[in-house]
């Protein structure tokens, strides 16, 4: 693939020393974990910088810096690192090269990829997992399921990639043909399951497979109360939140915004109180209080919402647009219904 002039002006040629800098692991890591962390502008930047001091990148570096450029994404930056890469003599290397190809998939579309993933000489099971994901990701499940029946090894995540894709897609047969073969299954595999009866609205099925799951993890409880609360099933949601041993705070928030979305305000404000007792082990944050906002709506307490705002900010949470309106709507739907009943009473 060509890659524009810009990548010259992009990046120093310090590449005389052909041996790496003693602080070359300390960069690597550096940016590795900014990039893991969510900060791709400070990942593309660590990795200018250190291109900058003189330091020789190498392929673990520039793998990191291409998947922080994919999702800024920036053009000009992902053509100035490919050139880098031809310039430092990666082309070859699996894992810059798989990098590049999730960054051009992203950037230019599979087509893209594919020029990349195909011209790789070596690929290992991190590469073919990688194209199946992007296949994935796009929506190209005969796309995928190609790669994967051409794959030479398969790992779990190969099988959870394509099963969670068919069942996204609603393709629930496919994904149980693929889910009976597999070798060996990890929570992820059964959760992929649950989520897609939980998405068509088979509960049973759902329920059926939760029970079987020989080891669960809070993911696969709070999925069950999510799917319960979707259907209006408030008293299963509280059986499946009741048996958890371990309620994080995704699960309270979970239970809360049952009782909320299905007319129960007073189990929801029940239920935060619990979860401000001491020996939860949890506090409220934001999605906590956006469904108990909801629910002293629900009650026309004024008076409660007011406290909410004024223990918000004892906590620090500070109120965004969202709660912001929130709040807005839970005192005027209070101030139109008493002067409805105001009305009646004239």
């Amino acid at each position: 693939m060509p890659v524009p002039w810009t990548a010259k002006r992009a990046f120093p040629s310090r590449l005389a020393s052909s041996s790496f800098s003693s602080s070359l692991s300390s960069w690597t890591q550096a940016i590795r974990s900014a990039a893991d962390l969510g900060r791709f502008r400070r990942a593309v930047y660590l990795y200018a910088h250190m291109l900058r001091s003189g330091c020789r990148a190498d392929p673990f570096a520039a793998a990191a810096a291409l998947k922080a450029c994919a999702r800024i994404p920036s053009k000009p930056l992902a053509a100035a690192i490919h050139g880098h890469l031809q310039k430092l003599g990666f082309d070859s290397h699996v894992y810059a090269q798989t990098a590049l190809a999730d960054l051009y998939s992203k950037l230019d579309g599979m087509e893209a990829a594919r020029n990349i993933f195909d011209g790789m000489p070596v690929k290992n099971v991190v590469s073919w997992n990688s194209i199946l994901s992007m296949h994935v990701r796009a929506g190209e499940l005969e796309a995928a399921r190609r790669v994967f029946d051409e794959m030479p090894i398969r790992d779990v995540i190969s099988w959870n990639s394509i099963i969670s894709g068919y069942a996204k897609a609603g393709d629930m047969d496919s994904a149980a043909e693929l889910f009976d073969c597999m070798p060996e299954r990890n929570p992820a595999s059964w959760n992929g399951m649950i989520s897609g009866y939980i998405n068509r609205g088979d509960m049973g099925t759902a329920r059926e497979l939760f029970e079987e799951m020989p080891v669960r993890s809070n993911v696969s409880w709070i999925a069950m109360i999510s799917g319960y609360t979707r259907c209006g099933d408030v008293a299963s949601a509280w059986e499946i939140f009741d048996l958890m041993e371990k309620k994080d705070l995704y699960a309270w928030n979970a239970m809360i915004a049952c009782y909320a979305q299905n007319g129960c305000p007073r189990e929801a404000i029940q239920s935060f109180n619990r979860m401000r007792k001491p020996d939860s082990g949890v506090g409220p944050d934001e999605m906590t209080f956006s469904s108990v906002i909801s629910a002293c709506s629900q009650l026309g307490n004024s008076r409660f919402g007011l406290w909410i705002e004024e223990y918000m900010r004892l906590l620090g949470i500070e109120l965004d647009d969202h709660l912001r309106t929130a709040l807005w709507i839970c005192t005027q739907s209070v101030v139109a219904w008493t002067e409805l009943l105001s009305f009646s009473v004239d």
